[in-house]
């Protein structure tokens, strides 16, 4: 599966603003934006004149990047969304939302997305009692995603209630601690998904 593997703090950087790519990380002194945050490169420091196509690469960059979803694959999602019925950019967030590996990282069961991907990969979920190691597998609303059983020995998961504890979940997601189990009671509206990015200036650039 072809996957960005190259410095993610970079990616922050490039789009000046934190994307949480690291997890924990993103809220320490260590986060390379707040000690550089500027662009990287040669001409980071430079001025740069916005015009109205770079403002709609940049939107569309910084969900394909926070979502970790390559060209070919973010395409394929915004044709799937401008066929449905719907606001498109809307519609094309929610669909990003469900993928399984963005779906046990909301649920607490990850501290990134990234760490989410390599958690589906290495089959620890099932969906509905089928295990499931597609990351981009799409949830739908009734689906029960649960920590395999063999998966629960491993002090991540062991440790997974305790850290779980007074944090906020999503509305559309029920989370059971002690059971290390995640219900879909919903799909996610747009005021749920606390994303930076102007879904409209997406649709935009995809409708030139």
């Amino acid at each position: 599966m072809a996957r960005y593997t190259g410095p993610v703090c970079r990616l922050c950087r490039r789009e000046g603003i934190k994307l949480f790519l690291k997890g924990t990380r993103c809220y320490s002194g260590k986060c390379a934006i707040d000690r550089r945050s500027y662009a990287p490169g040669q001409h980071g420091q430079g001025r740069k004149k916005a015009t109205e196509y770079g403002l709609q690469l940049r939107e569309k960059q910084k969900a394909r990047r926070i979502y970790g979803v390559l060209e070919r694959q973010f395409r394929l999602y915004f044709a799937k969304a401008a066929r449905e019925k719907g606001v498109t950019g809307e519609r094309l967030l929610q669909l990003l939302e469900l993928r399984l590996d963005n779906v046990v990282t909301r649920a607490g069961f990850a501290d990134s997305r990234s760490q989410g991907r390599q958690l589906v990969r290495h089959g620890h979920f099932t969906v509905n009692g089928h295990r499931v190691n597609i990351p981009s597998y799409l949830v739908k609303e009734g689906d029960v995603i649960v920590v395999a059983t063999k998966s629960l020995s491993i002090p991540l998961f062991q440790e997974y209630a305790e850290s779980m504890r007074g944090r906020r979940v999503v509305p559309w997601i029920s989370v059971e601690l002690n059971a290390a189990r995640a219900t879909i009671v919903g799909l996610p509206k747009r005021e749920d998904i606390d994303i930076p990015v102007r879904e409209h200036l997406i649709v935009e650039r995809y409708s030139r």
